[in-house]
């Protein structure tokens, strides 16, 4: 990878196109354009037949420059760095801070192109790219341009790779509750990509990592543990107690083990009416009357006919 920096100080991390794939993309425009050229140069033969030796002369050097520089100069710019053959292999011509090239660039390019590619049949193009940190051409280093491979192999994201066995469940009892969600993150974002990493600023990361992580349990990591397998060996474990809690607390312990229906409750569980029913009562007569309800009527007193007087049949009024 090669870091280059934009104009608003952004770093772009961008792979160079090597000799071989440069070699291939020339390749193929050279051969499309020579196919033009001869069919360009039949058709110009048989116009200019009738002309003197001198004007087929300067018909046919215009034509080459037309179809050999000016028409890649013109494609180069409308493409914005993607020729035919470029376009096959994946790659693509930007300027020296990642942007797209213009006119100017493409000039420069396939003007020292005639010299380093057409007139020496490349070799002073393949000497230069050897000798370039980054594959650069003549044409590249005056132009300020850089050839980059669009198409990279995508790496395999999101895989974190399992600690060694011998350490499998070895921090089962350590306390993972006070780690921020950003350190559990920047752990992963490293052990996905630590393949990619530089050898020393891998294991100079997973050091600063391991004491973060070490500083935030309030457990030190084992001697003689590396610390890219002590930070996988923690991640596993935190996985692990999550897909625990998850399952533990998931719906799946009331369902049948079949995945069936569920199966009914035992006869002991099973809803059974008490022994004793509630009775709805009148209240007893002691309760006060509602208000609502209307007065009972009061009984008529009456006098009972003594033993020593007989009746007169008289009745007192009410």
């Amino acid at each position: 990878m090669s870091e280059l920096v934009t104009g608003e100080a952004v770093a772009l991390e961008l792979r160079p196109a090597k000799l071989p794939s440069r070699a291939l993309a020339v390749l193929l425009d050279l051969v499309v354009a020579v196919a033009v050229y001869i069919a360009v140069s039949i058709g110009l033969f048989a116009a200019t037949a009738s002309l003197d030796e001198a004007a087929q002369f300067a018909v046919s050097i215009a034509s080459f420059i037309l179809v050999l520089v000016g028409a890649p100069i013109a494609v180069e710019t409308l493409s914005h760095g993607r020729s035919l053959g470029k376009l096959a292999c994946g790659l693509r011509v930007v300027r020296d801070d990642g942007g797209p090239i213009r006119f100017r660039h493409a000039l420069v390019r396939g003007a020292i192109g005639v010299i380093e590619i057409l007139l020496t049949f490349g070799v002073v193009a393949c000497v230069a790219s050897l000798v370039s940190a980054r594959g650069r051409r003549l044409g590249d280093v005056f132009a300020g341009t850089l050839v980059v491979r669009e198409r990279v192999p995508q790496a395999r994201s999101g895989f974190v790779p399992p600690p060694p066995p011998w350490l499998a469940g070895r921090f089962s009892g350590l306390d993972l509750s006070a780690v921020p969600d950003g350190l559990w993150l920047a752990i992963r974002q490293y052990l996905t990509r630590m393949q990619q990493l530089d050898p020393q600023v891998g294991w100079a990361m997973a050091e600063r990592l391991a004491a973060d992580l070490a500083a935030r349990t309030g457990s030190p990591a084992p001697q003689g543990v590396p610390p890219a397998a002590y930070l996988a060996a923690v991640v596993q474990e935190r996985q692990a107690r999550e897909a625990r809690r998850a399952f533990a607390s998931g719906p799946t312990a009331d369902r049948a083990p079949t995945g069936g229906w569920p199966q009914p409750a035992p006869a002991s569980n099973a809803y059974r009416p008490p022994a004793v029913q509630p009775t709805f009562e009148a209240p007893p007569a002691s309760s006060p009357t509602p208000p609502s309800a209307t007065p009972p009527t009061p009984p008529v007193p009456h006098e009972e006919p003594s033993a020593g007087r007989s009746g007169t049949g008289f009745v007192p009024p009410a």
